[in-house]
């Protein structure tokens, strides 16, 4: 078992600061929205953010040690969460952040792997332990955070049954699809399938299984994919899924897919705003039991 979680809150929220296409979206969420990064967002209990539901889920799940990537202009987390650059405590969390820098000829985030590997570059010991990685706009559950604490598995990930996921059609339909052998190791992620790909990836149960982004890694075995992770050609950004299937291609045993089948509540856009606040409310309606 390992007791570290990173979570990746270093993008821009490009896409939350598009304007909404709901009339339920209040004025003060929008405004809200435009300045703010996703996960800190107003949401739940007496006005508390997404961060808030991760970070208890990850808790009740074992983990301890919590490094929140965050970019430059990140400084707002140190408000919620501690001001000290590392070994904050926040309700027996120990909180540290890790800033993802931004090449100087870009103007935005080089990517998810590029966030893990400055992760390990702040927090050398990273390199040589285990840890869990995660977005921060995503409210995984406790089961699928500790089914990755306590699996022995050096690398995995949780393939979630894309039946249960309460998205419209359409961006359901949107996700890339996991490809796994017949003992659930990850073979391939397929973007943008078709129908019929999909129907022919089905795993030894019969489901059709996507990623969310949840992903348990061995710091000794990513850190050279992460290091040496090329960008992608389309998106011109260094993805961590890319350096876990280069892993996957020298080791066709290196990841192992966890199945689990609920939803993944999401904070996309303006619209999910409203979708949150009501499943806060139904799953969490008292304020967080720490």
């Amino acid at each position: 078992m390992h007791d570290n979680l990173i979570i990746l809150a270093g993008g821009m929220s490009s896409r939350m600061k598009k304007p909404s296409t709901s009339n339920k979206v209040t004025k003060e969420d929008e405004d809200e929205a435009n300045i703010k990064t996703k996960s800190l967002i107003s949401l739940g209990n007496q006005g508390r953010p997404l961060m808030d539901y991760i970070l208890y889920n990850a808790k009740k799940a074992g983990y301890k040690n919590i490094y929140i990537v965050i970019n430059e202009r990140g400084r707002l987390f140190k408000e919620f969460y501690g001001k000290k650059n590392a070994d904050n405590n926040f309700n027996k969390l120990n909180i540290s952040y890790a800033i993802q820098y931004i090449p100087k000829n870009r103007i935005k985030p080089f990517g998810t792997s590029d966030a893990v590997f400055q992760a390990i570059e702040q927090f050398p010991h990273l390199k040589h332990q285990q840890f869990t990685v995660c977005n921060s706009d995503n409210l995984y559950s406790e089961k699928a955070l500790k089914r990755l604490r306590e699996t022995t598995t050096l690398n995995a990930f949780i393939s979630y049954n894309r039946d249960e996921l309460e998205f419209s059609l359409e961006k359901i339909l949107s996700f890339a699809i996991v490809n796994l052998d017949d003992k659930n190791y990850l073979k391939n992620i397929v973007e943008k399938p078709s129908i019929e790909t999909a129907n022919n990836y089905k795993d030894n149960l019969g489901k059709i299984r996507v990623s969310m982004n949840i992903f348990k890694l061995d710091g000794n075995l990513i850190y050279s994919y992460l290091k040496s992770c090329p960008v992608h050609s389309i998106r011109k950004e260094k993805e961590l899924p890319t350096a876990i299937l280069n892993m996957v291609k020298e080791n066709s045993k290196a990841v192992l897919g966890i199945p689990i089948s609920e939803h993944v509540p999401d904070l996309t856009s303006k619209d999910d705003i409203i979708i949150l606040k009501k499943y806060l409310k139904k799953n969490y309606p008292n304020k967080l039991n720490w």
